[in-house]
Order: C-alpha cells, then structure tokens, then sequence
C-alpha cells in the first residue's frame, strides 16, 4: 500500500494539524490527558534514522530471536542439572510453583514469544538495549501512526501495513494455518492497551487476514475441546490462538485463567507469548554477562552473535544479598576503583559516579512501565542507600538489577506546541521501540516507534510532554 504524496504546499504547521485530525482518537490511555484527540506531542514528520541505524536494528531482530531460544535452553540445562544450577535458580526466584511448573512444562518447550520488543537507547556510539518485552504495548499505537503519517505523505519504516501484516502473519505461523481465529486477550491490568489494539484487529480484519478479536477474559468460553470468544452479539467463535496481553504475576486477578492455561497446555488452542515467566526477567541479560557462562552462550548463540549482544546489553548484575569468600569479588563492578564485594561499597559514591539504575527483574506489578525504576545518580545518598537495602530485601520475592546506566544523545526535533500553535523545537534524548515478529525462524521487523522525552527527563517512556512517532530514513538521520 504506497503512501499519499506529501504536498509540498503544506506547512510543518499544516501537517502537524492534519497528523491530529487523522490520528484515531483515544488510541493510547495510558500517555496522558487526551487533548485535541492525540495526549503527546505530535511531529509534523517521522523520527529521522539514517540507514545505517536501520540496518543495525534490522540486524538485531535475528540476534534476540537466538537470545530468547538460548535463554529458554540453558534454563532447561540448569533445571535438568546439566547446566550451572544458579540460572534456574535466579529466573525461578520469587515465583509460586505452580509458574514454575507451567513454564517447564514440555508442551511449551521451545516456544518463545512471537513479538519482541528492546528498548533501545539511542548513545553517541549507536544504541543500547535497556531491556526487553515480550508483553509489548505499542504495536497498534506505532501502526495507526504509521497509517497517518503515510496519509500526509511519509513512508515509515515497515510502511504502512508493516504491523498488521507482521502480526498476521506470527499468529498464521504460530496457528500452524492460514487466516486463523484469535483473541488478543487484555486484562484489566493492560487496558490501556485496549484502544490500540483494538485499532490493529480492525486493520487485520479489514485486510481479511484472518478473524481477529479483542476480548476481556470473561469473554472466553470454554469446553474440553476447545476455547471460543463470546462476541457482543452473543455468537461464539472457536479460537485457534489466544494472543496473552496480560501478565503472568497478574493471574492471580484474571478471571478463566486457569481455563486458558488448561487448554493451552493440551494443544486445545495456541497461546503466545507461551507462559514462561523466566523468559520475562530483566536478569537475563545478568546472565549473558556472567563469566563462567561465556562458553555456553556462544556454544548456543554463536561467537558473533554473543559479541554483538554483550555490546548492546548494558553490564547488569542481579542484586543478591548472599554473602562472598573473602578472596572473591562481583564480576566488572568496581567502586572508586576498587572491587566489589559487598553491595554496601555503591553508597559512598557520590552522584557522578553513579552510573546506574536499579530495577526488579520481572513478575511484579512494579517491573513494567517505569514504574520500579531508580536512577542512582538522581538519588541523595539517604535515597540511593535505601533503594539498594531495598532491593537486597527484596531479594527472595521480587530479585531486583544493577544495570549500567547509558544516556542518550541529544536530539531535536520539531513539534506543535499548542499554547502558540506554532511548531517548536524539542531539545530530548530519544528510546526506539523495534516491533519484530517471528514466523518461524524468521524475524519481521514491523515498524519502530521513536519516544523523544525532554533532555532534563532521566527516563524514557510514553508522556504528554514527550514527542512519539514513527521512524523513517533517510540520509543525515540518527
């Protein structure tokens, strides 16, 4: 679908204004106060990326598909026994049994979400990976965009259909069949992710790529052979793949989930992402940096492969109270130049020498959204001490990180400003959100979406004062 022709007649003015008449109303709750239809600051043109930087994230999508499916392999080694036991043990810790089992279960064996989604931090050198999501928000919030932008006359990356057409075709190959029936699941949790994708099942259906529903889990029918969607008209359809827009610390809350998990564990219906709670944890990326496990990494990942994502990933270490010999130090962490072998060594730093973020791993209410995010260096000495003794305690039910702290680079880029109704410049560091799709062993990179929050904000994320776009190429870009 090629885009419109930009009209060289309209003013950056112009297309800032026709980009908020085109742009679906409501689509995304969770930014802000929704003025004027669009609640962020709207770009009268894309996130400009030149085609260096695209090629290095088109190249990462294949990467982090092997890092996922070596992640789930050595995990499986470490339960077994033939791998070193602290990998389970890290990525188990905090969990019920009952997800543990779940998760290790053969039926989900080698199984990795079909949707990845890094968070890339654009630095004077390139980009870093502050983490990854495998529950993304997002994927309709960048196509509907991408959408508007085409309108005006901007091909994005992926063009315009990039992301209807990557997740048809990750739930086609995941259904095992052409055109399946599939319910995007959303809990209450996530219902501010419910706008946004409801827009991207409409642009599924209206290319006839499949049925696709958004639903509430109450919505789900169950019988011993199969899941059905209860639609609002009171007919059931048979589902051939339930997409999980809920998390797993959330299920506790999420009414049929004992339903859905039984029938996906009897191959009744296709869930994805599968529910493996340890492919959902931030120490992950601990894990690749840990020495004693090189050789298995590149074993399963090849050498350069594990080259380029120890690049990407910042240094992270998991924020374990347990005690060390006295001849022992924690790997490539040093304080005032002098090893580290207790954690209680980081509180006398002072602010320029924090250079990191302290965040839980995973399966909390807290490990999504920014919300259990802190920046060291932002921190008094009181508050710095405390978020460290904070997460130490937190250790056995909710481990926490250490991560290298990387800012990124300035950019600027044009956005109305309603108050003058004029366009302005934004002075801002920017996060670029990829949104790959796996069909097999193949990756589909979709379109990315570029969040540029103000340069005085220490983090990244979706906020009324932040310009959010799609991205383009060209020459001179980022």
């Amino acid at each position: 679908m090629g885009c419109t022709a930009l009209d060289p007649s309209m003013t950056s003015r112009d297309q800032a204004l026709f980009l908020n008449d085109h742009m679906p109303a409501g689509l995304f709750g969770g930014v802000g106060v929704d003025v004027d239809r669009v609640a962020w600051r709207l770009s009268p043109e894309p996130f400009w990326l030149s085609p260096e930087t695209l090629e290095a994230i088109e190249r990462l999508g294949p990467d982090l598909l092997k890092f996922y499916r070596s992640l789930a392999a050595l995990y499986q080694r470490s339960a077994r026994g033939s791998a070193p036991g602290f990998i389970a043990a890290y990525l188990d810790r905090g969990k019920p049994d009952s997800i543990v089992k779940l998760g290790r279960q053969n039926r989900f064996k080698g199984e990795v979400p079909g949707v990845i989604r890094p968070d890339l931090i654009l630095t004077g050198e390139g980009f870093i990976a502050s983490e990854l999501d495998s529950v993304p928000g997002g994927m309709g919030f960048v196509g509907a965009m991408a959408q508007a932008y085409c309108e005006l006359g901007y091909d994005a990356v992926g063009e315009t259909d990039g992301i209807p057409l990557g997740l048809a075709a990750m739930l086609s190959a995941a259904a095992g069949k052409q055109a399946p029936i599939t319910a995007l699941v959303v809990s209450q949790e996530s219902d501010d992710y419910r706008a946004e994708l409801t827009w991207l099942a409409d642009a599924m259906n209206a290319r006839e790529l499949g049925e696709t529903y958004v639903c509430r889990p109450e919505q789900i029918v169950f019988t011993e052979e199969a899941l059905f969607v209860r639609l609002p008209d009171g007919e059931e359809k048979k589902i051939d793949v339930l997409y999980r827009n809920f998390e797993l610390f959330d299920l506790p809350n999420i009414p049929k989930n004992d339903l859905m998990l039984y029938a996906a564990r009897h191959n009744r219906v296709k869930m994805t992402p599968p529910p493996k709670a340890y492919l959902e944890e931030k120490l992950g990326f601990a894990l690749l940096h840990h020495p004693l496990l090189a050789k298995l990494w590149k074993s399963e990942l090849g050498t350069e492969t594990f080259e380029r994502l120890s690049a990407i990933f910042p240094q992270t270490w998991v924020l374990d109270p347990a005690p060390l010999p006295a001849q022992a130090e924690i790997f490539g962490l040093r304080a005032a130049d002098e090893p580290v072998q207790d954690w209680s060594q980081l509180v006398s730093l002072g602010k320029s020498e924090r250079d990191f973020v302290v965040k839980p791993s995973g399966f909390s209410e807290l490990a999504w959204g920014s919300r259990g995010v802190k920046v060291a260096n932002d921190l008094t000495k009181d508050e710095w001490q405390k978020a460290l003794d904070g997460a130490l305690t937190a250790f056995d039910h909710t481990p926490y990180i250490l991560q290298r702290f990387h800012k990124g680079k300035r950019v600027q880029v044009p956005y109305y400003d309603r108050p003058s109704d004029a366009i302005a410049t934004l002075d801002g560091r920017v996060r670029l959100c990829p949104y790959y799709f796996v069909v097999g062993n193949d990756v589909r990179l979709g379109g990315i979406l570029a969040t540029i929050a103000p340069a005085n904000k220490r983090l990244i994320h979706g906020m009324a004062d932040a310009v959010m776009s799609p991205c383009a190429v060209r020459d001179g870009g980022y």
